[in-house]
């Protein structure tokens, strides 16, 4: 009888465990459970952010690299300190007179503001990527110039010449997803290498071109043709080194492969494009192109009292910079947010002052002990973020005036940019907004569920060194996701 006794009493507690679990903890154990995430590092966290309470959570204060999660610290941040209307700004000077000839007895300077938008692909049509430039040299002839007997000398120095945030490792830097900010951003930052590959598995391609044209750049050409298997050519290459190694392989017998790169140096690209379209506008240009790096300038902008302003040159304003960097998860974009940042609250454009300025602006709010932020895109290793800090910050944004437009940012499950294939036509469609966050061993989402019973949630959910296949993961994820979206 005391036998049958204690077995009831075992299971009435166990009953009661059972249903004091919530099924979206339930999920997240069962998800931890999984025999693909026994070496892995797992972070999750759902609050109510009604309540501000936690719904469930999973080793919630772990910090881990997320990769492109990151990214909603640099957009929620500019918006925050910038404000969606900000615009960064071009400015062109010169540094003589202009006679009544319209010649220009000195050289054109290009002062950059930190714009990532100029001739980007993201805002203006193939094919239209210099009609800025033409603009520009349009207004220059309207300003009388029609020879220059200086140079024209691109300026990049208030974003410093660093090349890359810290972290970054040299087999991402060459790539497009590796382009560095800087304070002269152009088209993206990104050159496109067209291959041909012979049919003859095993031969070596043959470059055909590049888009744009670099001036000085040798490319090191090892790519082979394969059977099948799509893009798997892999670009090497430092900041500001004109050398780049391409490796790998290509499907045999494509006639025109294109593979995406990073530019080596924007700020030289600049000069050399604007003077190559004032030669088209017929403006002679004598002195070829420069840049202040060369020259050795480190910080320019107190000379600039002594030159005279002719235009500046506003670009998009970070509202629209931002629903780019999280609708398509743009890394470029994400580390220019970060440099404004700090060169519009310090006059400082490097990613080090960012940083700082976004780590004191969220500090004041709650504590970010033990979080590391190295970049604004999310590609360093060495950032340690865990679930926890993403709900802080999605809680803050959630009750600020910015709130809306943020949300409004970010994709939508089963619907736009990164997230249009998770949970589509499952319980989760239509309810996420959400950053994903995706390299090598490492997967996660963070943002907002708005949930069948009408409440509504901030959530995160980290994962680093699984055994399974990232589309394995996303399976298992989108169970917890669907979880919440019903809970």
């Amino acid at each position: 009888m005391k036998i049958v006794s204690s077995f009831l009493f075992i299971s009435l507690i166990a009953i009661n465990f059972a249903f004091g679990q919530n099924k979206v903890q339930t999920a997240i154990n069962e998800f931890a459970a999984s025999s693909h995430m026994k070496y892995a590092s797992i972070s999750f966290d759902v609050i109510d952010l009604a309540t501000g309470k936690s719904v469930a959570a999973y080793d919630p204060n772990r910090g881990m690299p997320t990769a492109s999660t990151a990214k909603l610290f640099s957009t929620a941040t500019a918006i925050e300190i910038l404000g969606e209307n900000y615009r960064p700004q071009t400015r062109i000077y010169v540094d003589g007179p202009i006679d009544s000839i319209g010649t220009l007895t000195g050289n054109v300077w290009i002062r950059g503001g930190g714009d990532p938008t100029l001739g980007s692909k993201y805002f203006c049509d193939d094919g239209r990527e210099r009609d800025f430039l033409y603009a520009w040299a349009d207004s220059l002839k309207k300003k009388g110039i029609t020879k220059i007997e200086g140079a024209i000398i691109a300026d990049a120095s208030e974003f410093g010449y660093k090349g890359a945030p810290d972290g970054w490792n040299w087999v991402d830097m060459g790539n497009y997803y590796g382009a560095g900010p800087s304070g002269l951003t152009i088209f993206d930052n990104l050159v496109e290498y067209t291959f041909k590959v012979p049919a003859k598995v095993g031969s070596i391609s043959t470059l055909s071109s590049t888009r744009p044209f670099v001036p000085n750049m040798v490319v090191h050409n090892y790519v082979s043709s394969a059977s099948g298997g799509g893009d798997n050519a892999y670009i090497y290459g430092a900041p500001y080194s004109m050398d780049r190694f391409v490796t790998g392989t290509l499907p045999a017998g494509s006639s025109a492969f294109v593979v995406k790169g990073s530019l080596p140096d924007p700020e030289s690209q600049f000069a050399f494009e604007l003077q190559e379209i004032l030669r088209e506008r017929g403006i002679v240009v004598l002195g070829g192109s420069k840049t202040a790096r060369a020259m050795e300038i480190q910080s320019a902008s107190w000379t600039y009292s002594k030159r005279t302003l002719l235009f500046t040159h506003a670009g998009e304003t970070i509202g629209r910079i931002v629903d780019k960097t999280n609708e398509w998860s743009i890394n470029l974009f994400a580390e220019h947010l970060v440099n404004l940042i700090g060169y519009v609250k310090g006059g400082d454009g490097s990613t080090y002052k960012g940083l700082s300025e976004l780590e004191k602006y969220w500090s004041g709010k709650w504590s970010t002990t033990g979080m590391q932020v190295n970049d604004g895109s999310g590609l360093s290793r060495s950032n340690a973020i865990s679930a926890s800090n993403f709900t802080n910050l999605l809680k803050s944004m959630d009750a600020s005036l910015n709130g809306k437009r943020f949300k409004e940012s970010l994709p939508v499950s089963g619907i736009s940019g990164t997230m249009r294939n998770i949970c589509k036509d499952q319980a989760g469609h239509g309810k996420i907004t959400a950053k994903s966050g995706s390299m090598t061993r490492i997967k996660s989402y963070a943002g907002y569920v708005n949930s069948t019973s009408g409440k509504k949630y901030a959530f995160a959910l980290i994962v680093n060194n699984q055994t399974c296949s990232s589309s394995a993961l996303v399976d298992m994820m989108e169970v917890v996701f669907n979880s919440i979206a019903t809970y």
